[in-house]
Formats: structure tokens, C-alpha cells, sequence
């Protein structure tokens, strides 16, 4: 089956975009949708293209709606630009963990990735990631305080 991949793509990021309403957001989801398309070969020959490419389309957006927010580290942790001390005080507090527990704290809370893909990539559950995480924030507030 030959397609156009250009004309696709512009029906796939409209489509993404009238449904997240967000220009970045849309095309992040858009390319995923043909990356995975890419990778995939189970639908090229079943003459399904336009469905599987929706399809992804549409699970990709509602992933991306449920989203939350970027969760920014705890206001009593986060230093605050009008502190510098506190600052400070945090950034020798996290050289004090473990390069592990400080990894996990910059990718959850820096780079924002999700529990999910997190617990995929330590092997933990994300109600075991939660428990973690939380340990880690109560040792840096108690030795804040």
C-alpha cells in the first residue's frame, strides 16, 4: 500500500492537536504516533493504515491528557530562588543519598518522568516507587529542618 506519508502526518497532528488543544503537545504525540507506526509492521498489510494510525493517535492523546501536571519537588524542599542557603543546605543534603536515591529524585522531580516508566526501569512497582520516594522527601525535610 502506498501512502503519503507527508499528507498523513498533517491528518494524524490535526487530529492530535484539535484534541489536546497544545501545538507541542500535538506534534510530541504525532511523532510518537509514526515512530510506533514505524516499528511496527502488524496492520501495513491488512490495508488498515488510516485506522491503526487513528487509533494510536487517539490512545497516545488520552495518555497525554491524564498526564498530570509536572509535579514539582515539595515547596519546603525545592530551595526557593529567594533562599540561598536553603539552597545550598538541599543540594549538600542530596549529595548525602545514595546515587541511586539521587537519580530517582532528579528523574521524578527534575526531568519529571513518570512513576510508571520509573518502575519499569528500577524493576519496582509504583506503589513501591511512592513508598520510596516518600522516604527519601522525609529525610531531606528532617535534615532541612
Amino acid at each position: 500500500m502506498s501512502i503519503d506519508i507527508e499528507e498523513q502526518y498533517d491528518k494524524i497532528y490535526r487530529y492530535c492537536y484539535y484534541r489536546l488543544h497544545s501545538r507541542e503537545r500535538a506534534e510530541d504525540v504525532t511523532q510518537e504516533t509514526f515512530l510506533r507506526w514505524f516499528a511496527s509492521d502488524t496492520y501495513r498489510n491488512r490495508n488498515q493504515l488510516l485506522q491503526y494510525l487513528y487509533t494510536i493517535a487517539g490512545h497516545l492523546c488520552v495518555d497525554e491528557y491524564r498526564r498530570p501536571a509536572s509535579q514539582p519537588l515539595p515547596e519546603e524542599l525545592s530551595g526557593g530562588e529567594g533562599d540561598p542557603v536553603l539552597s545550598i543546605a538541599l543540594r549538600s543534603e542530596l549529595d548525602k543519598l545514595s546515587p541511586e536515591d539521587r537519580e530517582l529524585v532528579l528523574l521524578r522531580y527534575v526531568n519529571e518522568v513518570p512513576m510508571a516508566v520509573l518502575g519499569k526501569l528500577y524493576g519496582m512497582s509504583r506503589f513501591a516507587l511512592y513508598r520510596r520516594l516518600n522516604g527519601i522527601l522525609k529525610t531531606l525535610r528532617n535534615a532541612l529542618e
